[in-house]
């Protein structure tokens, strides 16, 4: 430890030791980051991924995996230059000015009425929910929610002041719409182990290692959003008893007979209940591979369009191929599934966002994976790139009937009122109404007058949250929050022209209003936030974003492709005939076969009335799975091997086959098996459990949260009143009581009751209950104030009991006070 505090010791994120990691997570709840594994080298590691994303790349097994620190383009800018935000100092001149609070720039900028919005003439509103739901599958950095908040301060919620993981946003005093606290709460995302100040505390520099942020997600578009991105999660989602690889559904409800998603298992979950229902059931959250798909219904309603999509592919699978395992059904349909979530995206949705020019020039087509690109989430694309969608949501979310008008028994409703409300899909029609009010309306125009509207500055709902939120605010504080550098920076970075005057500004953005604005609140080009910068930026031809996001978002998709071993147009992956077949699909076809809907758009993302630019579903194309189904008599003259529990095998070869464990087992034995004559060569091997919870270099859950080994997988556990968060590994505040404290206050409170009924009956039979006595001390009273101003005195002996004075009140309000 000396060495350390003389400086010997140089911390980075990979080379903290265990020992002195353990510490720095105890004490300030940071997520460590991921050790890279041993990857196999058998035929099963090509042919399925993991499901944390681990072992793509086979020189860098971290690259595109879960709980991994999110990619840098460029370095990062903090106020201090390791962890304070921007703006965290409120005497920090930037380019000598102060930085303007982020609520300010809401509400002079961004803010436009729910009556000031323009519909997108070429897009519906369903490309808005796929860019949600497809962000979902790539990133999300969880909040620095530590288990220690005596340690570092107060709770967020209740404070204004910046505070270790406190960032609020401040409010200026003419505006109190969102808040009465002067301030809208900010939790800072959670910093990576031996990042930023995490090491202050052991007095190690860390000036070379500045805050990092973690992504709790696999990286690559692969479904994450449907299967997890851990095996605890997708151990949840699955239907083990099923011997068609299935997921789960929901047992208690059903949309006209298709399924919807499982409830959450811990219940009562978060999620609202109908305030006018007269039944007592709860609607709990729905449960999927992500942990946000209950934010808004339609969100909800993508999610569970692709979980019946996996469970009709599975079944149609299992009966091609009666001879395969649940097992390899399942794996075999999460394939085909990752490679159309890739398609629908690259194909259909990218080059609508960036414009056909900046595919081109930043995508172009493939080229094959490139085992150099690193496919890790960048910072910026998280944090801002990707966040362009927030401005083309419009207010309302419309529910239409079978002909596409507005249904006579579910209206439409205000944005505000969808957040976190499952029942309305439940009891109010399903699917169907829903996703054709996503496929028959359009999405919201992004222009530089109508940014964002009041349903997301002024009513936007977070559980964790008392009151309203401002989502504009939000994304400005959060790229504050990871460091990101300046609008100027960026445009640099994608060899665009600085803009170092108004003047130069006028080059991208048309609006001489809005620069004008702009410039009040910057006063100096390079202080833009660059979420905003991007934002008000003129979208280029046939596109949704402008020159800087059109960049940055086709340079991650580029890393997301060529960086992913897995990509659906490897050659390794799929047959040319398979490939071709998934190429035929598309978000409309999954929606004709998941839904009842009788007629959709060729290209869901593009608006058209109906009926003349809708097809009936017997017109969309579909893929064959029959290029999918294996002849069982040309594999193998040995005939099929022995099942083992808890694991299963897939055929290498016509004559080498692959035994495998489920995940959370491991197996013991012989791994391959090959056909010598009629026989297979050796025994099956079995699989036994694994503890996760005995794994330090990877361990399952966080410091915080304590670990208990199942069969198969583990589970995460909080101490009372803490809770787990929404990545099910790390302990948060659950802002209430704990339950120890909850059974003492009502055992006090019976106590002191039965304390006051006893004095009331002194007061009322005292003379039948007490008489004088020899040992009774005159100048000692018992004095009983009731109501205030009235007082009665009596006189009690208590011969045993030593001289005390005891001050009690009472639920009511009432004082007790005993000179005994």
């Amino acid at each position: 430890m000396q060495a350390i505090k003389n400086g010997a010791y140089k911390t980075s994120p990979h080379s903290v030791e265990t020992d002195i990691l353990s510490i720095i997570v105890n004490i300030t709840g940071c997520i460590p980051p991921y050790k890279e594994p041993s990857c196999a080298k058998n035929c099963l590691a090509s042919k399925y991924r993991q499901i944390n994303g681990a072992c793509n790349n086979r020189n860098h097994p971290s690259w595109g995996a879960s709980n991994t620190i999110l990619s840098r383009w460029l370095p990062s800018q903090y106020e201090d230059g390791i962890n304070e935000p921007m703006g965290w100092n409120p005497d920090f001149l930037h380019n000598s000015f102060l930085l303007p609070p982020v609520r300010e720039v809401t509400r002079k900028t961004i803010h436009a009425s729910n009556k000031d919005f323009q519909d997108d003439g070429l897009y519906s509103h369903i490309i808005i929910e796929w860019g949600q739901y497809i962000s979902h599958d790539m990133a999300f950095t969880p909040q620095s929610i530590t288990k220690w908040p005596t340690m570092w301060g107060v709770d967020c919620r209740s404070t204004c002041d910046n505070q270790k993981s406190c960032f609020p946003i401040k409010l200026p005093e003419q505006w109190e719409s969102v808040s009465q606290s002067g301030c809208i709460p900010f939790y800072r995302s959670t910093a990576a182990c031996g990042t930023g100040d995490q090491n202050v505390v052991l007095g190690i520099p860390s000036i070379e290692n500045p805050r990092e942020q973690i992504n709790t997600l696999t990286s690559f578009i692969d479904a994450s959003t449907v299967y997890g991105s851990t095996v605890a999660a997708e151990k949840t989602v699955r239907n083990y008893s099923s011997e068609e690889g299935l997921l789960r559904v929901n047992t208690q409800y059903s949309d006209h007979g298709r399924d919807y998603m499982p409830f959450v298992d811990d219940v009562p979950s978060l999620c609202l209940q109908d305030p006018h229902s007269a039944s007592k059931e709860r609607i709990e959250c729905f449960f999927a591979g992500e942990s946000r798909s209950n934010e808004v219904i339609s969100l909800a309603a993508i999610h569970t369009l692709w979980m019946r999509e996996h469970n009709r592919l599975a079944k149609a699978l299992k009966n091609l191929n009666s001879h395969w395992s649940s097992e390899t059904t399942y794996q075999e349909a999460r394939k085909i599934v990752g490679a159309l979530h890739q398609i629908i995206t690259i194909r259909d949705y990218i080059p609508k966002i960036v414009g056909s020019s900046a595919f081109h020039q930043y995508l172009g087509n493939y080229q094959g994976y490139d085992e150099n690109t690193d496919p890790s989430i960048s910072n910026v694309f998280s944090t801002a790139a990707f966040r362009f969608g927030h401005a083309t949501i419009p207010p309302i979310v419309h529910r239409l009937d079978s002909q596409y008008s507005e249904h006579p028994l579910y209206p439409n409703l205000l944005l505000s009122e969808v957040f976190f409300r499952p029942w309305r899909i439940i009891n109010e029609g399903g699917l169907d109404p829903l996703i054709r009010g996503l496929l028959g309306k359009p999405a919201k125009l992004q222009t530089q007058k109508q940014l964002m509207n009041e349903e997301l500055t002024e009513k936007l709902l977070v559980l964790s949250i008392n009151g309203s939120m401002d989502l504009a605010s939000l994304d400005l504080q959060r790229g504050r929050d990871h460091g990101l550098p300046g609008y100027n920076d960026w445009r640099e970075y994608c060899r665009l022209p600085r803009l170092n005057t108004s003047a130069d500004m006028k080059m991208v953005i048309s609006d001489a209003n809005i620069i004008s604005r702009i410039m009040e609140q910057y006063r100096h080009p390079n202080n833009i936030d660059v979420w905003l910068g991007g934002l008000i930026e003129d979208l280029l031809p046939d596109s949704r974003t402008g020159p800087l996001f059109a960049c940055l978002i086709s340079k991650q998709i580029k890393a997301l492709r060529d960086g992913d071993r897995f990509w659906y147009e490897n050659p390794m992956m799929f047959t040319e005939t398979q490939r071709k077949e998934l190429e035929k699909h598309s978000l409309s076809r999954v929606v004709c076969d998941n839904t009842g809907l009788s007629h959709v758009p060729p290209d869901a993302f593009l608006t058209g009335k109906y009926p003349d630019y809708f097809l009936s579903c017997d017109s969309v194309p579909s893929l064959d799975l029959k290029a999918w189904k294996e002849d069982i008599e040309k594999s193998t003259s040995c005939g099929l091997p022995m099942k083992i529990e808890n694991g299963d095998f897939v055929f290498c070869s016509e004559a080498v086959l692959i035994y495998f464990c489920y995940s959370g087992y491991h197996l013991e034995g012989h791994e391959e098996l090959a056909c010598q004559g009629n026989q297979w060569s050796t025994k099956p091997p079995f699989c036994s459990d694994i503890d996760e919870c005995l794994d330090e270099v990877n361990p399952p859950c966080h410091s915080s949260a304590t670990c208990k080994n199942t069969p198969g997988s583990y589970e995460c556990f909080c101490t009372d009143p803490y809770q787990l968060a929404e990545d099910k590994r790390i302990c948060i505040d659950s802002g209430r009581l704990p339950r120890a404290a909850i059974v003492s206050i009502i055992v006090g409170a019976i106590l002191l009751a039965s304390w006051a009924a006893m004095c009331w009956i002194l007061l009322c039979r005292g003379k039948h209950f007490f008489k004088p006595s020899a040992k009774t001390i005159s100048s000692e009273e018992s004095i009983l104030q009731m109501g205030g101003s009235k007082s009665h005195t009596i006189s009690l002996s208590f011969p045993s009991i030593p001289l005390e004075q005891i001050h009690k009140e009472t639920n009511n309000g009432h004082h007790i006070l005993l000179h005994v």
